[in-house]
C-alpha cells in the first residue's frame, strides 16, 4: 500500500470517529443557519443554546494528505510542499547528470575502439606526408612495424606452382616418352582470377620436335595426363640434351603468356628407370618470343569457297638491320601438298619493330579442299640491296598442332565470322629464305 492512500485511510478513519461521537439530541433549525447544543435539563424546561459554528469548506484529497502529513511532522503545509519540490528538482538533476555521464563514457569507449581498428602497419606504405597527416607521433608505431623481408618477397614472387611429369626411356627404339601428368598452384593470369593453361614439351638444343598438351579452361590445377615421344633418340644423345616443360596461357586475342617453365637436364637422371616427380615451375630467361608476335584474323565463307586473312599487326619483332630496326612485311602462301597454289603481301614497314597493316587479303578455296591446304604466314624483313630474310612464320592448316590447329578449328567451327588471335613466329625453314 502506497504512502498516500495510507494517509487517506486514516484520514476517513479520524472522519468517522468525530461524526460518531457527536449525537444530535434535536432537530437543527429550519433556516439551518446555525446547531444546537445539546439539550440543558436544569428546570421544568429544556432550553437550547445555539451554538455558533461556520461552514467548513470542502478540500481536495491531496490537501487534506499535505495538511495531515505537514501536521505529524509538525510544519506548515507550504514548507512541506517546499520540500517536496526542491527534493524533486534535487532527484532530476542527478538522474540527468548520470546519464549524461554515461553518454560521454560510451562516446569515448567508441572512440578507442575506432582507434584500435586502425592498422598503421597497413599503411605506412603511403609515405611520411600521410604519416604526418594521420598522427604525428608515430616513432614507436613504425619501430615495431614488422618491416617486409626482401628474402621472403622474392620467394612468393618465384612461386609459379609446380608440375609433375613422367619419362619412360626405351633402349631398344631409343625412344623417350614423357607424359604431363598435372599441374598445381598455378598463378591467375586472366581477368576472373583463372588461367587457361597448357604445356610445349621439347628437347634442347634442338628444338625441332615440339609437342603441346590441350588447353584447359579457367583453372589453376590443370590435369592432362598425355603422352609425347620423342623418337630416335640414342641414349648418347639424350645425355646432352635438355627435356622442357613450358606452360602457357592461351589467350584467343593476346600473346600468349607463359607462366613459367621445367628444365630437366637428360645427362641428370637415370633414364634406366621409370621416373615420376614433381618439380617446381621457374620464371622464364627470356628465351621465348624472341622472333616476334603476329596477330591476324581468318575468315571463312563454305558457300562462296572464300578465305579472308586479314594481318593486323606484329610486336616485337627481332632486330635484323644494322640499326637494330626491320623493314617487315607479312608474305601469305597458300600450300597444298608442299605446292604453292597462290601468295600474297602486305606493304613494307620501314624502321620498325612493331608494325601496324590492318590488311585484307582472299584466296579462293573450295569446301572441299578446305581441309586439304596449308595456310604459311611468314615475316619478312626486306632488304633493298641484299635478299630479304624471314625472320618467322606461322603454319595453320589440316596438319597443323598446337596453337595454330586451334586457330583454324575456331575459323571452321564459325563460317563467315572472322576469328582473331595472336601467334608467336617459329624458326623459318631454310626454303623460306628466298622471296
Amino acid at each position: 500500500m502506497s504512502p498516500l492512500r495510507g494517509a487517506v485511510l486514516r484520514w476517513r478513519r479520524q472522519a468517522d470517529n468525530l461524526t460518531s461521537t457527536v449525537k444530535p439530541s434535536a432537530m437543527p433549525p429550519s433556516n439551518g443557519s446555525s446547531t444546537v447544543s445539546p439539550p440543558v435539563t436544569g428546570g421544568t424546561a429544556t432550553e437550547y443554546v445555539p451554538m455558533s459554528s461556520t461552514t467548513v469548506p470542502q478540500e481536495s484529497t491531496a490537501e487534506k494528505v499535505a495538511a495531515e502529513v505537514a501536521h505529524k511532522l509538525n510544519m506548515e503545509t507550504w514548507q512541506l510542499v517546499a520540500i517536496l519540490v526542491g527534493v524533486g528538482v534535487v532527484i532530476l538533476g542527478i538522474c540527468f547528470c548520470c546519464i549524461r555521464r554515461c553518454f560521454r563514457k560510451r562516446r569515448s569507449k567508441d572512440g578507442k575502439k575506432g582507434m584500435k581498428g586502425v592498422d598503421f602497419k597497413s599503411v605506412q606504405l603511403l609515405g611520411s606526408a600521410y604519416k604526418e597527416k594521420v598522427q604525428p607521433d608515430m616513432e614507436e608505431l613504425t619501430e615495431n612495424a614488422e618491416e617486409p623481408d626482401d628474402g621472403d618477397s622474392k620467394k612468393e614472387e618465384q612461386k609459379l606452382g609446380k608440375l609433375q611429369y613422367k619419362l619412360e626411356y626405351d633402349f631398344n627404339s631409343n625412344s623417350l616418352s614423357v607424359t604431363v601428368i598435372q599441374a598445381e598452384e598455378l598463378p591467375a593470369l586472366d581477368m576472373g582470377g583463372t588461367s587457361d593453361p597448357y604445356v610445349k614439351v621439347y628437347l634442347l638444343p634442338d628444338k625441332k620436335k615440339k609437342f603441346e598438351t590441350k588447353v584447359h579452361r579457367k583453372t589453376l590445377n590443370p590435369v592432362f595426363n598425355e603422352t609425347f615421344v620423342f623418337k630416335n633418340v640414342p641414349y648418347a644423345d639424350a645425355m646432352n640434351k635438355t627435356l622442357v616443360f613450358a606452360i602457357f596461357d592461351f589467350d584467343r586475342f593476346s600473346k600468349h603468356d607463359q607462366i613459367g617453365e621445367v628444365k630437366v637436364p637428360l645427362c641428370q637422371v637415370d633414364l634406366a628407370q621409370t621416373i615420376e616427380e614433381w618439380r617446381e615451375l621457374q620464371s622464364v630467361e627470356g628465351e621465348g618470343g624472341q622472333l616476334g608476335d603476329i596477330c591476324f584474323s581468318l575468315r571463312y565463307v563454305p558457300t562462296a569457297g572464300k578465305l579472308t586473312v586479314v594481318i593486323l599487326e606484329a610486336k616485337n619483332l627481332k632486330k635484323m638491320d644494322v640499326g637494330g630496326l626491320s623493314d617487315p612485311y607479312v608474305k601469305i602462301a597458300l600450300m597444298q601438298n608442299g605446292k604453292r597454289l597462290k601468295k600474297k603481301k602486305t606493304s613494307i614497314k620501314k624502321c620498325t619493330l612493331n608494325p601496324y597493316y590492318n590488311e585484307s587479303f582472299t584466296f579462293e578455296v573450295p569446301f572441299e579442299q578446305i581441309q586439304k591446304v596449308n595456310l604459311v604466314v611468314t615475316v619478312v624483313d626486306y632488304d633493298r640491296i641484299g635478299t630479304s630474310e624471314p625472320i618467322g612464320k606461322v603454319v595453320l592448316g589440316y596438319n597443323a598442332s598446337g596453337t595454330e590447329l586451334r586457330h583454324w578449328s575456331d575459323m571452321l567451327a564459325s563460317p563467315r565470322r572472322p576469328i582473331a588471335q595472336w601467334h608467336t613466329l617459329k624458326d623459318p625453314d631454310d626454303g623460306e629464305k628466298k622471296d
